[in-house]
């Protein structure tokens, strides 16, 4: 998903808007280490307070503690800097299509339903399923809410993380999310690995689950403009849905090569 790097300072405290809670001046602000996480916490749950949150909310948010480990993912994420055919070998490309294809076949009712409803077919959902998660095996072990609250209180991208973390608290008070949802390092959960923004906006069932998570992406997708039965391999129509689910553009190319050698093609 796309970022928005901007750090603030004490002289010029703003962040990004979060869609229907108005503008948020005064905010808290961004560090770059552990030492201030405590009191950012504090200033913000007094923000979250004021634009509506809940208890529930509020006492999760203050059970979070600085994720050390978020922050060096964060500060290593090389593989997007690869070639195609060096990304999709790191990635296991050959065991994802051939599982995917085995997928296919076996779950054929739930890949058809979701392609009636949708309009997307299963190839391009199972290569995102199988990228994001190796088919449901490693949806990660970190606390989802202190990953999201240490990336928004983060000086590198504290816009994007800050709306990821005002739909989270949102989220739990509704009982959607629990306190204790384990993610990964960015605060994704799920099969297909959605932020929290994503599961209120296109969350389709329990993501945890496979018809879930494939349902909420091929609901993702539509809503960025697939339209079934046109292509989806880059310069066709339905490449720029594959562009929204995820900025680079390596990811991209091999979730529509993947998809293809999925789906039949080679």
């Amino acid at each position: 998903m796309t970022t928005r790097t901007r750090c603030m300072t004490a002289a010029a405290l703003t962040l990004a808007l979060f869609a229907g809670l108005g503008s948020r001046a005064d905010a808290a602000p961004c560090g770059s280490g552990p030492g201030g996480f405590e009191a950012w916490k504090q200033a913000f749950s007094g923000e979250a307070r004021a634009k509506g949150v809940g208890a529930a909310g509020l006492s999760a948010l203050m059970g979070t503690t600085y994720a050390s480990a978020t922050i060096n993912a964060d500060r290593s994420l090389h593989s997007f800097k690869l070639s195609l055919d060096q990304f999709l070998a790191k990635r296991g490309a050959p065991a994802i299509v051939a599982r995917g294809r085995s997928l296919k076949r076996s779950q054929a009712a739930m890949f058809s339903a979701i392609e009636a409803r949708y309009g997307v077919p299963a190839g391009p959902l199972i290569a995102i399923w199988g990228m994001e998660s190796g088919f449901g095996s490693q949806r990660g072990n970190q606390n989802m809410l202190s990953s999201i609250a240490t990336l928004a209180y983060d000086c590198r991208r504290p816009d994007y993380f800050t709306d990821q973390l005002y739909s989270a608290l949102q989220l739990i008070d509704r009982g959607t999310l629990s306190a204790t949802q384990r993610g990964s390092m960015h605060g994704e959960v799920g099969q297909t690995q959605f932020l929290p923004k994503n599961i209120a906006a296109y969350g389709v069932g329990n993501l945890e689950t496979s018809s879930g998570a494939l349902n909420s992406t091929a609901n993702f997708l539509k809503a960025h403009g697939w339209r079934a039965g046109a292509g989806y391999q880059p310069g066709e129509p339905n490449f720029a849905a594959i562009e929204a689910w995820n900025a680079a553009q390596v990811y991209q190319k091999a979730i529509a090569l993947m998809g293809r050698q999925i789906d039949g093609g080679e």
